[in-house]
C-alpha cells in the first residue's frame, strides 16, 4: 500500500485536473452562448438593413430601375433561406453601392419629404453590418482557437455543438453612404 501522501498527492493531481477540464468546458460554453448572441445581432442588423433598403425601394424616391435593383436584393436576402444568406446579403451590398455609388443619388433621396431620415438610417444601418459580422466572426475564430485544443478534442469539451462558422459575406458599403456622419 503507498504512503498516505502519495495518495493526497494522486487526490489533488486529480481535483486539479477536473478543476481544469471544468473551467475549459465552461469557457468554451461561455463562447458558444457568445456566438449564438453575436449571430443573433447580426441577423438583427441584417433584417434591419434589408427592411431599411426595400422600404427605401418601395418609397417612390429612386427611379424605377435603380428601385427594382434595390426591392429584388432586398427581398432575397430577408426570404434567404440559411445555406444562400451569405450569397444573399453579398448581393444585396452590390445592389446598394450600385444604386447608391454616387452622391447624387443620396443627395435626390434626401431632397424628398423624409428623405433624410431614410437615408440617415440607411446609412446607419450599412455601418452597423460590417461591426456585427465582425463580433460574430471574432467569437467563433475564438471558439474554434480553443476546440482545436488536444484537451478540448480528447475528453470531448464540446459536447454535441456544432462547429461555429464565420459568416462570410460582402459587407462593404456604397461610398457616398459610408462617409455619411450620423
Amino acid at each position: 500500500m503507498p504512503p498516505v501522501s502519495t495518495l493526497i498527492w494522486i487526490v489533488v493531481a486529480l481535483v486539479a485536473i477536473g478543476m481544469y477540464l471544468s473551467w475549459t468546458a465552461g469557457r468554451l460554453d461561455r463562447l458558444h452562448a457568445r456566438i449564438d448572441a453575436a449571430r443573433a445581432a447580426l441577423d438583427a442588423q441584417l433584417l434591419r438593413r434589408a427592411s431599411v433598403a426595400q422600404e427605401l425601394a418601395t418609397s417612390g424616391v429612386l427611379d424605377p430601375a435603380a428601385s427594382i435593383v434595390l426591392y429584388e436584393a432586398a427581398h432575397e436576402a430577408r426570404q434567404a433561406e440559411e445555406e444562400h444568406r451569405e450569397v444573399a446579403e453579398s448581393e444585396l451590398s452590390a445592389a446598394l453601392r450600385a444604386v447608391f455609388g454616387a452622391q447624387e443619388q443620396v443627395e435626390a433621396v434626401r431632397q424628398v419629404p423624409g428623405g433624410e431620415e431614410a437615408a440617415g438610417e440607411l446609412a446607419q444601418a450599412v455601418r452597423r453590418v460590417p461591426m456585427a459580422r465582425r463580433f460574430h466572426n471574432d467569437s467563433v475564430r475564438a471558439a474554434r482557437a480553443l476546440r482545436r485544443h488536444r484537451t478540448v478534442r480528447w475528453f470531448r469539451l464540446a459536447g454535441h455543438a456544432p462547429f461555429p462558422l464565420a459568416f462570410e459575406m460582402d459587407d462593404e458599403p456604397p461610398v457616398a453612404l459610408a462617409d455619411r456622419p450620423t
